[in-house]
């Protein structure tokens, strides 16, 4: 694998994680949302992940599909969370439905603070491995003199 294809790997890593913390953050400024009918309610939103493969052995040597290697990482697309929405009776909530329940967001806070710090940490990673790459093409640049 060539050494530029580190900053690809790494950048796609850095984009997905920052989708990762919108879509948190979005999560968390939504969960405490009312809505009379359960239809109507905001519901978590999570991003799914897939790894990019690459054909090594057909890339490099010409042949059949012997072996896959990573080579980043793409965003499949934003799911909604199917966990159950919480029902709340209060009737003198302006938002009640006829019955006196208030519908919230499927959100779980803790749940996700803990998926932001992990963002986070592996946004940090993603720039660490970066800046480590550059000083090895950097060292590799001043061999010769």
């Amino acid at each position: 694998m060539p050494l530029s294809n580190i900053f690809d790997i790494a950048g796609s890593g850095m984009n997905a994680q920052t989708l990762r913390l919108n879509t948190t953050a979005s999560n968390i400024a939504n969960a405490n949302s009312a809505s009379s009918s359960s239809d109507q309610v905001y519901r978590g939103r999570h991003p799914v992940f897939a790894a990019v493969q690459e054909n090594i052995l057909a890339e490099n040597y010409g042949f059949g599909v012997l072996g896959q290697q990573a080579v980043g990482v793409s965003v499949e697309g934003i799911v909604e969370s199917d966990a159950p929405l919480e029902r709340r009776h209060e009737p003198n909530h302006p938002m009640a439905d006829e019955d006196g329940y208030v519908y919230y967001p499927n959100v779980n806070v803790v749940e996700e603070m803990t998926n932001m710090i992990s963002a986070s940490r592996s946004f940090q990673v993603n720039v660490e491995i970066m800046n480590t790459a550059k000083h090895m093409v950097q060292r590799v640049l001043t061999l010769g003199q």
